[in-house]
């Protein structure tokens, strides 16, 4: 509701994720919670759908691509 989703419209977006987090891949029956709509925070636009996992990292990286890219390079030195 506070996406202006309907059911139907969350059920299209994770049949076309596969039942999965669009970011891990890990399918719902996997996990605890059902899957988080993820949004822009300036838009409000609908991006997907993911665990809680990988929405909270989002959300503590402020959905900012250079602190995303900054943490990848860090991950990889």
């Amino acid at each position: 509701r506070i996406y202006k989703m309907t059911i139907e419209q969350y059920e299209s977006l994770l049949l076309k994720q596969n039942d999965s987090c669009a970011l891990c891949k890990k399918h719902k029956s996997e996990l605890n919670k059902d899957l988080y709509v993820d949004h822009c925070h300036k838009t409000g636009k609908v991006r997907g759908l993911l665990c809680q996992k990988c929405n909270s990292g989002l959300g503590f990286l402020n959905d900012d691509p250079a602190l995303c890219e900054a943490a990848i390079t860090y991950l990889k030195s």
